[in-house]
């Protein structure tokens, strides 16, 4: 079955935006932009989860793997946005969940990645970096 043009031609934006969402979204949280109440509230809780989620690594690197995320986060959110060298914007967001992915799988145990669909949103951000670029200009 053909899918309908328009629907090939909105996927790529939607896992785009959708993706950008997602990261901008943990930005704002971890500053307390959706309040300080919600999500972590502020970046020392974030970096508390940091530690919890790479329980395997030494303490004195957590700063280090929480701005590293942020950073990582905050700049993939916008390029997506934008628009801007989507393919390899879109592998480095497969890569950065993948990564995030199997640290919570180490740490936390499997269901943690499944219940926040880590590797869905890995999958996505690889299935976008596949994509044909002319259908989404």
């Amino acid at each position: 079955m053909r899918l309908p043009p328009w629907v090939v031609r909105a996927a790529p934006w939607l896992a785009r935006f959708a993706l950008a969402a997602a990261f901008l979204s943990g930005i704002a949280s971890r500053f307390g932009l959706w309040g300080k109440d919600v999500g972590y509230g502020n970046f020392a809780r974030f970096e508390e989860y940091t530690a919890e989620v790479n329980a395997f690594m030494p303490r004195e690197c957590i700063p280090f793997l929480a701005w590293t995320a942020t950073a990582g986060e905050l700049g993939l959110g916008v390029l997506l946005v934008l628009g801007i060298w989507r393919r390899p914007v879109a592998l480095a967001s497969a890569a950065l969940l993948l990564i995030f992915g199997l640290a919570m799988a180490l740490s936390l145990g499997i269901k943690s990645p499944l219940d926040y669909s880590v590797f869905s949103a890995s999958a996505a951000a690889l299935l976008l970096a596949t994509g044909d670029e002319s259908v989404n200009p």
